[in-house]
């Protein structure tokens, strides 16, 4: 795949609403990868190409998130996966990235996980934004770590182009409050609870 950027965002919130963040810093890390989609405009059968390039550089991806953000992947709480496909493309090919073989490497590169990773995509245009869902990498159902954390790169994606994204972060929400499994009462066993 003919790779045209990595775009890489770090947010660190010191306080939410008026009440100041306390203990550990909380950090939010995307990495997006823009590729030249190399089935814009055409239909394509096999989409396996997307597929395996997505499994090949998701290591690449989990590491520059850590690395952007500063912290261990035995210290990633939530995780998410998002794709933006170009007009010339279809949204089948921003599945192909995300849902067949990326979870792997994903969850292999922060130490484990065993709930699924929440996913996005859309078709899009330069500057498009998306939500990427985030939640608790190992019991989907820990309230505390329903977030979102939304991305969008200035000049992708262009028509013949498509962005992958993933993100991770250390923390739930700033200041959880609305009750719920918590990480202390997840069992982690089947990635739900």
């Amino acid at each position: 795949m003919k790779i045209r950027k990595f775009y890489t965002w770090v947010e660190e919130p010191k306080i939410d609403g008026e009440k100041p963040i306390e203990g550990n810093p909380q950090k939010k890390v995307s990495v997006a990868v823009v590729i030249e989609n190399p089935f814009a405009g055409k239909y394509q059968e096999d989409l396996s190409e997307l597929a395996d390039w997505s499994e090949k550089i998701a290591p690449l991806m989990v590491e520059k998130a850590l690395t952007a953000a500063n912290i261990d992947e035995s210290e990633a709480q939530n995780y998410g996966k998002a794709a933006i496909v170009g007009g010339n493309g279809e949204l089948e090919h921003a599945a192909a990235v995300l849902h067949p073989k990326l979870g792997k490497p994903f969850r292999a590169g922060l130490a484990g996980g065993k709930s699924i990773i929440p996913s996005a995509k859309k078709m899009g245009y330069p500057g498009a934004a998306i939500d990427v869902p985030l939640h608790y990498k190992d019991a989907a159902y820990v309230r505390t770590h329903f977030d979102a954390m939304e991305v969008s790169i200035p000049d992708a994606p262009r028509d013949n182009e498509l962005v992958l994204i993933l993100s991770v972060t250390n923390c739930g929400r700033p200041h959880p409050r609305v009750g719920g499994l918590t990480i202390e009462e997840a069992e982690g066993k089947d990635g739900l609870r």
